[in-house]
């Protein structure tokens, strides 16, 4: 694990030597590479350091990487501006922090990480933001995890007081309280977002660049489900007593959410609220606490990262060329981008979890654990899978048909854009195949 750390270090002295934008995309890919022929296994390997990795790490390790790469690409603005060594900055110190989340072994390690990750990404979102609402986008974003997680770090301190290690492989008995149990995973609902503290999440995506979209989306969001992943096995009385309580928010949460997508005037705000209702089905598999609801809860995580990364991108491309990301002036985008219209097609195809995506295999695992869990799952799922047909339907034929507002903006795709949709789309039909690796 070492060998990536001072990988990702000699990164940072390129940076005084005049670094190139298309030299740092293909370091990022090289570790990628490299870092694909390590083994995974069920439990923690290659440990040094206090850094470790297993399959669930292992996965979301590889999707950093990518997605950092994408980051790159989808950047064209600054890549003609004078911050372009700065932002390189950023998303290598973003990188640099998401991997010790995923590889740490250490509680209070992990921890530091996981709040340290809200720094460069507010200043992608203050620096490289679009309107002046972004101040006020920070501040929920920084208010809503400042508040989540100060009672964690609480837990952090209690438990080291007890068991004096804090070591994710350690055997914990702690009292089985709602309030201890709250404590453990409230930082990590917040950063999923659960229903009722997902407040932060449109209004932070708006205001994003599209490199902030695309970590936030792709990223950040797959922390929480992370964290749920590594606490849920340190106290699984707690979550076979309550998880309940959350299983409820989430499922009400998930039907209402893909209602409200419904009646959104945005794109991106459509497709952050589209992200709270997939990660609200994504944390109802993980509260089954069953093989096959964290599995498949794991397998969405990657999925959604990848689809909504590529929605986002997709959004962006109408912004560059019309300055606007509302509903009622991008129409219409069926006659002046043809190419793209299929792109549209086939992630919004994939947003509502259609085969042969990957999408369609991690909510089949989902569906499957929630009815074990609760038998009245099946009804809600109904209107789940229901509503959320409806808003991808609705994105798609609201954009891509209809009358345009103007025809001096026409603009077909460039090749940058191209690669960068196919190499969102690839991984999620091809990681199908690839499936027995990891089950």
């Amino acid at each position: 694990m070492m060998k990536i750390f001072y990988y990702m270090m000699a990164m940072i002295l390129y940076f005084y030597m005049g670094f190139s934008w298309g030299l740092f995309q293909a370091m990022i890919l090289f570790l990628m590479l490299l870092f694909i022929t390590f083994s995974g296994f069920p439990f923690f390997s290659l440990i040094s350091y206090g850094c470790g990795i297993d399959y669930y790490s292992y996965g979301l390790i590889i999707l950093t990487m990518l997605i950092v790469s994408l980051m790159i690409i989808s950047s064209n603005l600054v890549c003609n501006s004078n911050t372009k060594d700065f932002f390189m900055f950023v998303n290598l110190l973003l990188f640099l922090v998401l991997f010790f989340v995923f590889t740490s072994l250490n509680m209070l390690v992990m921890y530091l990480f996981f709040e340290f990750s809200l720094i460069p990404l507010l200043v992608l979102i203050y620096v490289w933001g679009y309107q002046p609402e972004r101040l006020i986008s920070g501040l929920y974003l920084f208010f809503y995890t400042l508040f989540a997680s100060l009672p964690f770090l609480l837990i952090i301190i209690y438990l080291i007081t007890i068991k004096m290690t804090l070591y994710f492989d350690m055997s914990v008995s702690i009292p089985h309280s709602f309030l201890i149990h709250m404590f453990v995973i409230f930082a990590f609902m917040v950063k999923l977002p659960m229903f009722m503290v997902h407040f932060w999440l449109p209004s932070a995506h708006v205001q994003a660049p599209i490199s902030g979209s695309m970590i936030l989306a792709g990223l950040l969001l797959k922390i929480g489900g992370y964290g749920f992943i590594r606490f849920m096995c340190l106290h699984e009385l707690s979550f076979l007593y309550y998880s309940y309580v959350w299983y409820s928010f989430s499922i009400v949460g998930c039907v209402l959410v893909s209602i409200i997508c419904l009646i959104q005037g945005d794109v991106k705000c459509l497709i952050a609220y589209s992200s709270v209702a997939h990660m609200s089905m994504c944390l109802m598999g993980l509260l089954t606490m069953s093989y096959w609801g964290v599995f498949g809860s794991f397998l969405m995580m990657i999925s959604h990262g990848l689809c909504s990364s590529g929605l986002f991108c997709l959004s962006n491309f109408c912004y560059e060329r019309y300055s606007s990301r509302s509903f009622f002036l991008n129409k219409g985008l069926i006659n002046f981008m043809p190419s793209m219209s299929f792109m549209w097609f086939i992630f919004c195809a994939f947003n509502m979890s259609c085969p042969p995506s990957l999408n369609f295999f991690s909510e089949i695992f989902i569906i499957s654990s929630m009815m074990v869990y609760w038998s009245n799952s099946f009804f809600f799922f109904l209107f789940i899978s229901f509503f959320s047909a409806c808003f991808s339907y609705f994105l798609y034929s609201y954009i891509q048909h209809g009358l345009h507002h103007s025809f001096y903006s026409y603009s077909l795709g460039v090749c940058r854009e191209y690669l960068l949709m196919l190499v969102h789309l690839f991984p999620l039909i091809f990681m199908i195949l690839a499936m027995n690796f990891f089950y």
